[in-house]
């Protein structure tokens, strides 16, 4: 590795190096103590002088040496990481997958009589459909991203920072989604009913699912989940994030989580966050594995939160999806973890291509839109064209209208919170004492 400060100087002894100044001077060995100039010789011609007898060098006492700075030691310089740009990619990867799910892969749409599609989907796209009934996998791959990126962010960041970006990351597309998703649904109300103008605008405030009210839009479950694991690791956070602080809190919450179901406390329960729990840690060991290389704890802790997983991919398979198997998603999520692995390791640090940064900024917006709106748009145009040109074209339509939300809204709404947010902050540092 190359330290920063080399130079030639570093080659010098330490005791002949005079400190101060940008460079080094090389001091004699030894000094002559008391040493004087010969007399000048007489001239020829000259006339006499009176001889002066040479001056007799007084002895001295050496005085004490003062004591020399040693070179500062080479500084280490931090190797800079590329961008994860294939983080990106993976994300927008998800989110399709997840879309296509909810489009032709769902129990829901695969029922007789179904108001999405009126007919079993497997029936229409028979290949189609074996493949999205998995690609409800699409949010646990969200929740090992999340948990990855968490914890790369807010790294040697104040609290108030991961705060702000959280609020402005979440927020604003966010409640353009809620309204968004209500207006399609009270103009167009075959396929989902609109909710109550309460429970919409109690829906703003992102806590609905834990106090019993109906989400706007069906997908906005995993926002509770994703918000309970922000603030979970805030307090992590506002101790200031070390490695041994990361593992003591993926340690102690996987313990919380492992043993919630026999206390059966709601605290408890709430906290464990089973849905997203051992995704968002094997998120986190991954995270530690990039930034500060692999050992047998961590590959202990991935290997831990893979053999919980499991489970709850079964439990989700029985009591929420039907369509897929337990073996198939078990292989799709094992895959996609050793894929983690190698970004995690750099070995897809190559992968340069910056527009995919664009791409993974669609992700969230196009989460936010895709399903209320999309199936119903299904029932409205499912008789009018093909359904693989249907499925194709609204996920091109939802992500084209992503970049508009993106731009539209998250990026100047998302400034003005911000300016406010740090004022607030700010403001708070000022009256502390008052």
């Amino acid at each position: 590795m190359r330290h920063a400060g080399g130079s030639a100087a570093d080659d010098w002894p330490q005791n002949h190096v005079s400190p101060g100044g940008n460079g080094s001077l090389r001091v004699p060995e030894r000094l002559a103590i008391g040493a004087t100039t010969a007399p000048p010789q007489a001239q020829p011609g000259a006339q006499a002088t009176t001889t002066v007898p040479p001056v007799q060098p007084q002895p001295t006492t050496p005085g004490p040496i003062p004591p020399v700075t040693p070179a500062p030691a080479p500084v280490p310089v931090a190797r800079r990481r590329p961008r994860l740009y294939i983080i990106d990619a993976t994300r927008l990867f998800a989110a399709i997958f997840v879309a296509l799910h909810h489009y032709a892969g769902t129990l829901r749409v695969n029922e007789a009589h179904n108001p999405i599609w009126g007919r079993p989907v497997s029936h229409i796209m028979p290949s189609i459909f074996r493949v999205s009934a998995y690609g409800w996998i699409g949010v646990e791959i969200f929740f090992v991203i999340s948990g990855f990126v968490i914890c790369m962010s807010c790294w040697d960041r104040r609290p108030r920072d991961f705060f702000v970006s959280r609020v402005i990351r979440l927020y604003p597309a966010y409640w353009f989604g809620v309204l968004f998703t209500t207006g399609v649904l009270t103009l167009w109300p075959k396929v989902w009913k609109p909710l109550p103008a309460r429970d919409v605008i109690y829906n703003l405030s992102m806590l609905q699912e834990g106090t019993h009210h109906a989400d706007v839009d069906g997908v906005y479950w995993t926002l509770y989940s994703e918000l309970r694991f922000y603030l979970l690791f805030l307090i992590v956070v506002a101790t200031g994030l070390t490695y041994r602080k990361v593992v003591i809190f993926c340690c102690v919450w996987a313990v919380v989580a492992a043993f919630a179901p026999a206390a059966n406390l709601p605290v408890v329960t709430l906290i464990a966050n089973s849905n997203g729990v051992w995704y968002f840690i094997a998120g986190l060991t991954l995270y530690l594995m990039h930034r500060f290389g692999p050992d047998l704890l961590l590959w202990g802790m991935l290997g831990f939160t893979w053999v919980m997983s499991q489970d709850e991919i079964s439990s989700r398979i029985t009591h929420v999806e039907h369509v897929s198997s337990w073996r198939g998603a078990l292989t799709i999520y094992t895959v996609f973890l050793l894929f983690m692995v190698a970004v995690a390791l750099g070995k897809t640090d190559r992968l340069q291509w910056k527009w995919l940064a664009t791409a993974g900024s669609l992700t969230y917006p196009f989460y936010l839109l895709h399903y209320a709106a999309g199936t119903t748009a299904i029932y409205y145009l499912r008789d009018r064209m093909d359904a693989r040109v249907l499925v194709a074209g609204l996920i091109a339509v939802f992500l084209l209208a992503s970049y508009g939300v993106h731009r539209l809204v998250e990026r100047p709404l998302s400034k003005i919170i911000k300016r406010g947010l740090n004022n607030a902050f700010d403001n708070l540092g000022k009256h502390s004492h008052s």
